[in-house]
């Protein structure tokens, strides 16, 4: 549990966000006084985020804090580099206020999204903009054996990465936050730990900690569609709704959701497995062993395996067997009047629908967004989802869900993982339960393997 002292020495960040950690109000009373200023000083800092440029006055109107305090506070956050005075007010009496605004060149991030064949690693500032992009396709099947990949070559060939990252967008290490890492599959995000992934054939393996002793950096672990909500929330479309849900489709489906204003982890060791929900009981058999998975009926993966079988059979008119199978080249095959490509594309999508309905169903989120890969495969998938969405929700339940498609290329992938960072940067003390990083100098190994 973080105390007053223990903030003192540094924390998840460094000594400029010590002041904005959760100090444990049963601790001292003095710590109720650093707890305190810690929520006032986040509450300033996200007004100047989310509305600067902005005058002291109108925080202060904002926020409900007296004129001194607001004063004090941002005093504090200059000092810090955190905010900067960026020009004033016209005003056609007294003396024009100057407004502030985020320095969004103080601190850094970096984020990655770890995928069986390839990793992508973004450096971004305090307003999530990339400053430097770099991908490795080290993971080949050589790292694999049996169907295992070596958790040790993975965390190596992340930390090679994340230092070249760095490297190239000439950023001081002594400015980053921390890493966020974004992986497909269920993820322990308060211990960092990978509790199971079917691509790297990993059952509880510690990433975050190896990860955090070689590159001397703060480590966050999350589920990439989380990650990926969590960016949605802070810096995309969802900002501003109290509750959204994201649903996910390419290799797989996932989900994941804003609740009442706060993102929803489940109990922090997995959530929004959408693509594992049975819908075809007597269907194919999905990887995670069980028959009828959405996933197995709507994903890319099941597309793609579902056009070579009609390319065996001689069904495809413009593929054959020749041909790359890719969602790409299906489409295409779509577009140029290929029949049974249509049909294929529009089986995948209805299905995608049947999961948003039930989404609709239980939660009557205010947004839904669709994103991934799969979008890209544009009206002959996307149509049919929407009808099918229309068909099954319940009576009203979504009549008032805006849906918004976007698309998810590896580049969205790595600065949602960067965000997860940057939302417990941001994140007010109030809503702060436990620190999420695995601290630089943990020092676990990873289930015994000899780190690179």
């Amino acid at each position: 549990m973080w105390s007053a002292e223990n903030a003192k020495k540094g924390g998840p960040f460094d000594a400029v966000k010590s002041r904005l950690l959760l100090f444990h109000p049963m601790n001292e009373i003095r710590v109720d006084r650093y707890f305190g200023k810690a929520v006032n000083l986040s509450l300033v800092l996200n007004l100047v985020k989310s509305a600067g440029p902005i005058s002291r006055a109108e925080i202060a109107t904002r926020s409900g804090l007296s004129a001194a305090t607001v004063s004090n506070l941002s005093s504090e956050l200059i000092d810090d580099g955190l905010v900067h005075e960026t020009g004033v007010v016209e005003t056609s009496r007294g003396r024009p206020p100057v407004t502030l605004s985020l320095n969004s060149k103080a601190k850094y991030v970096v984020g990655v999204k770890v995928m069986p064949g390839s990793l992508v690693a973004v450096v971004t500032d305090l307003d999530a903009q990339v400053v430097s992009y770099q991908e490795s396709t080290e993971l080949d099947e050589a790292s694999f054996r049996n169907g295992k990949a070596s958790a040790a070559v993975v965390v190596g060939n992340i930390a090679s990465l994340v230092k070249s990252v760095i490297t190239a967008s000439g950023v001081d290490q002594a400015d980053l936050l921390g890493v966020g890492l974004g992986l497909a599959g269920i993820v322990d995000s308060t211990t960092g730990t990978c509790r199971y992934s079917p691509f790297f054939g990993w059952r509880d393996v510690d990433l975050a900690s190896p990860l955090a002793s070689l590159l001397g950096l703060d480590v966050y672990l999350e589920n990439d569609v989380n990650s990926l909500t969590i960016a949605e929330q802070w810096f995309g479309d969802g900002r501003g709704y109290d509750s959204f849900v994201v649903v996910t489709v390419g290799s797989g489906v996932g989900a994941g959701f804003v609740l009442n204003g706060q993102f929803y982890g489940g109990d922090g060791r997995g959530v929004g497995e959408l693509g594992h929900i049975t819908v075809m009981p007597s269907g194919p058999t999905c990887g995670c062993g069980k028959r009828g998975c959405l996933e197995v009926m709507a994903s890319d993966a099941a597309l793609v395996a579902a056009a070579k079988k009609a390319v065996q059979r001689g069904e495809l008119t413009l593929l054959d067997e020749s041909s790359e199978v890719t969602l790409e080249t299906v489409v295409s095959a779509a577009t140029a009047g290929d029949e049974p490509a249509r049909r294929l594309l529009a089986d995948s999508g209805r299905w995608l629908g049947v999961g948003l309905a039930m989404i609709v169903n239980l939660l009557n989120p205010e947004l839904l967004i669709v994103a991934g890969e799969g979008v890209e495969a544009g009206s002959w998938r996307l149509g049919p989802m929407q009808e099918a969405l229309e068909e099954n929700r319940f009576d009203s339940l979504g009549s008032g869900t805006k849906l918004v498609v976007e698309s998810a290329g590896d580049v969205t992938w790595a600065r949602g993982a960067a965000c997860v960072v940057l939302s417990e940067f941001f994140k007010s003390p109030l809503h702060r339960g436990r620190p999420a990083a695995v601290p630089a100098g943990a020092g676990r190994g990873v289930h015994g393997e000899e780190l690179p």
